[in-house]
C-alpha cells in the first residue's frame, strides 16, 4: 500500500520576512486548505488560492523537516539591515539559514518573491 500525504499535511506554515536595508516587514500564512494570507507593510492584506503544484512542493519540504528536534527560538537580528526569513510549523519557528530548513529555501524564497506581489503567478486572488 502506497501513502501519499494529505495535501497541506506540513501545514499550516508562515514564513515571515523582516529587516534587511530595504526594512522588509513581509508575513505569508498558508492554511491547511491552500489558501494564503499575504501582508506587506503599507500593502492591504490579500487573501489567495496557491498553485497547487506550488502547494504541494512547500508541503513536502514543510513534512520534510524535523520540527520536533528544532530548538523554539525566536530568530534574531545578527548585525544591523539583518534580513531575517524565518518559518513557523507545528510550533516551531527558526530561520531559514537553519540546516534543518535548507530543503524549505528554495520554496520559501519564490513564496516571498512571487506571492508577496500579487498578482503573482503562484497565487489566484481570492
Amino acid at each position: 500500500m502506497t501513502q501519499s500525504a494529505p495535501v497541506g499535511a506540513g501545514l499550516p506554515v508562515t514564513v515571515a520576512r523582516t529587516g534587511g536595508f530595504a526594512g522588509f516587514d513581509d508575513q505569508v500564512q498558508i492554511g491547511t486548505d491552500g489558501v494564503a494570507t499575504v501582508s506587506s507593510r503599507g500593502k492591504p492584506t490579500l487573501r489567495c488560492k496557491l498553485d497547487p503544484a506550488f502547494l504541494a512542493t512547500i508541503s513536502a519540504a514543510v513534512e520534510k523537516v524535523d520540527w520536533a528536534s528544532l530548538a523554539a527560538t525566536k530568530p534574531a537580528t545578527k548585525h544591523p539591515d539583518d534580513m531575517i526569513v524565518s518559518v513557523t510549523a507545528n510550533g516551531k519557528t527558526a530561520r531559514i539559514e537553519d540546516p534543518q530548513l535548507k530543503v524549505l529555501a528554495a520554496p520559501v524564497t519564490k513564496l516571498l518573491t512571487e506571492a508577496a506581489i500579487p498578482p503573482g503567478k503562484l497565487c489566484t486572488k481570492l
